[in-house]
């Protein structure tokens, strides 16, 4: 009985208390809760006041706003029932804990996916009173993107396109939300206009919810274009803030036609000169597909292709004039050209007045003029033997003699162009009685029974007569001539046999006079050696001595041979006294005369012709008191 006195009490009081606005529930939660993908999120609902849980029955609905928008329970408890619901996406995945110290529950949702993008819905009631409080918290789930991609045509775009043309494609994968994707060109950004479309395309992974973009850029291009860079700006979401990232920079092929030509001579680089192989060279500021063609104005133009070159060979003063190139764009047929004028330079041959060949006595003047046609100014320069003698058109010699005679070369040279010249001879003749010159000596030593050639050589003009002949006035017929080639004059040999001193005359003359040059010819004897030499022969080495020479040793050899004498007189004395020989003198002095010392001279001969003097008694002299006195017959005793 007073157990239900006791809750109707209690019950009343709740009453009551629920009348004045006491108790009444209220949960706080967060707005929304953000996470990335594969972690775990966490929802708290706080209770105010906190009533613990034991007259409190909590519950976890979920909302899908994308989906069906239906509301579905996710979990329950009570103060004696913790469940979660089966069905659901999330039931394998979810854990509640609380409430806590401070009345917080936490429901926690493990291995966040795209999908679990969801609202929560806590609710709360209270079991006695029947008070009901609810709060919501939205789920906000990200997914970093891959790097973006960019990937523009290959092919040539038309600035006469009328229509727009396809740019490139700019993608990026994998993302959550989806990434935006913003085209730049030159750092400015594109958007939609008459000039240029964006076309986006979005992707939906079917299981993993991903959001896969990409976007084209169409437009009309420009020449200006030719030059630019496009890329792409992604824009993509993480948790409390945007980040961007940019694609790589890319250009694209402008096709446009040229508007200015411009035609020049690429070789040769100095100025033309006929018989150059000419190269023009002709080039627009476009690329489009376009027909070049050069050729002379009003004249017939060849066709040519890239590099757009004209080769002139060998031109000549008639291939000057004004050239022009042309380029007809083949899409919009629209032509230009432009024009240069080519210069061929020329110089003619040289010529020489009065004539190539001039005549003159001694002391006239000579004058010539050398000239020759150019479209250039020339220098005019004269040599004679290969030294320049002049510089000017006309050569001028005051009073001419023979020495004035000879080939003279004029050269007409253009400074402005390197090797440019040309060139022509003047012979010139001074008449006059032959002057003989010669680079041979006069005096001439030769061996007896050889021969020796004589030469001469006589100028003058007209035609000289040379003649050889010896100093009593007999001619010597067998001999050459051959005439000079500039100047005139001759020139002759002949070839003597010497058998003794003999004086040649060259004489050389025409109609004017005479000239004569003398050769004085001696005849030397063969010089042959002595007869007689002394040759001294070792065991190794052979000595031959002179004439001059063998005096001295005839001489050294009587010296010692006097010396041997003497050395021999004083052994006998000695002997015989009985001094130095073991026997008695009588014994020596019975000797036979016949076998008394002798000095003999032994001749050897063979191949090396050695020679052995033999001394005293047969015994062999050293090898240096050996004479050769074969030559001279000498015998010694």
């Amino acid at each position: 009985m007073a157990v239900r006195n006791t809750g109707s009490l209690l019950l009343g009081l709740a009453l009551l208390l629920r009348t004045w606005g006491v108790w009444a529930i209220e949960i706080t939660m967060e707005d929304k809760v953000e996470v990335h993908t594969g972690v775990s999120a966490n929802i708290i609902c706080t209770f105010m006041p906190d009533l613990g849980s034991t007259d409190m029955a909590i519950s976890w609905f979920y909302f899908d706003l994308k989906g069906s928008g239906e509301k579905k329970e996710l979990y329950y408890q009570d103060p004696t029932v913790r469940e979660v619901r089966q069905g659901t996406p999330l039931t394998d995945r979810i854990s509640v804990s609380g409430p806590g110290e401070r009345g917080d529950v936490v429901l926690t949702i493990h291995n966040v996916r795209v999908q679990d993008e969801l609202e929560f819905i806590c609710v709360g009631k209270h079991l006695l009173l029947g008070e009901v409080a609810e709060g919501r918290t939205q789920l906000r789930v990200f997914e970093t993107p891959d790097r973006p991609t960019i990937e523009g045509v290959t092919t040539g775009l038309s600035v006469n396109d009328i229509n727009k043309a396809k740019i490139g494609v700019c993608e990026v994968k994998n993302g959550y939300p989806r990434p935006n994707i913003t085209w730049y060109r030159n750092e400015m950004p594109l958007r939609n206009s008459d000039d240029v479309e964006v076309i986006p395309r979005v992707t939906v992974e079917m299981l993993s919810g991903l959001i896969s973009v990409s976007s084209e850029l169409h437009m009309k291009v420009a020449m200006e274009d030719k030059d630019s860079k496009f890329y792409c700006e992604v824009n993509y979401f993480v948790p409390g803030m945007v980040r961007m990232t940019e694609t790589d920079r890319i250009s694209i092929n402008v096709l446009y036609p040229s508007t200015v030509l411009t035609l020049w001579v690429e070789s040769p680089t100095r100025k033309i000169k006929e018989g150059d192989t000419v190269r023009l060279h002709c080039a627009g500021n476009g690329n489009s597909l376009t027909l070049f063609s050069i050729g002379p104005v009003n004249g017939f133009e060849t066709a040519v292709e890239e590099p757009y070159v004209l080769v002139l060979e060998k031109v000549t003063r008639r291939d000057g004039g004004q050239y022009q190139c042309s380029s007809l764009d083949i899409e919009t047929f629209d032509q230009i050209s432009q024009k240069i004028t080519v210069d061929v330079n020329y110089l003619d041959p040289a010529e020489v007045m009065p004539g190539d060949t001039i005549v003159l006595a001694q002391g006239e003047e000579m004058k010539a003029t050398c000239n020759a046609l150019s479209s250039l100014p020339t220098i005019t320069t004269w040599f004679k033997d290969g030294e320049e003698v002049f510089q000017g058109h006309t050569l001028m010699v005051k009073e001419v003699t023979l020495d004035s005679a000879g080939t003279y070369l004029c050269k007409v040279t253009v400074p402005e162009i390197e090797g440019m010249e040309t060139s022509t001879t003047l012979h010139a003749y001074v008449k006059g009685p032959p002057r003989i010159t010669t680079e041979q000596d006069t005096e001439i030593e030769e061996s007896a029974g050889n021969s020796v050639e004589l030469r001469c050589a006589a100028s003058g003009f007209p035609s000289i007569s040379i003649t050889w002949s010896t100093a009593d006035g007999q001619v010597i017929g067998e001999a050459t001539k051959t005439e000079m080639e500039t100047g005139g004059g001759a020139e002759s040999a002949v070839r003597i046999q010497v058998d003794s001193d003999i004086t040649v005359l060259c004489n050389a003359s025409n109609e004017y006079g005479s000239d004569a040059l003398t050769f004085s010819i001696k005849a030397s004897k063969h010089t042959t050696p002595p007869a007689n030499t002394l040759t001294t022969t070792s065991t190794t080495t052979t000595t031959t001595m002179s004439t001059e020479s063998i005096g001295g040793v005839i001489a050294v050899l009587i010296v010692y041979t006097l010396l041997l004498a003497v050395l021999g007189s004083m052994f006998y004395v000695l002997c015989t006294t009985g001094k130095i020989c073991g026997h008695s003198g009588k014994q020596d002095l019975t000797k036979d005369p016949s076998t008394k010392d002798d000095i003999v001279v032994e001749m050897k001969s063979d191949n090396t012709e050695e020679a052995v003097l033999l001394g005293v008694n047969g015994e062999k002299l050293p090898p240096g008191d050996q004479v050769d006195v074969r030559s001279r017959g000498v015998s010694l005793h």
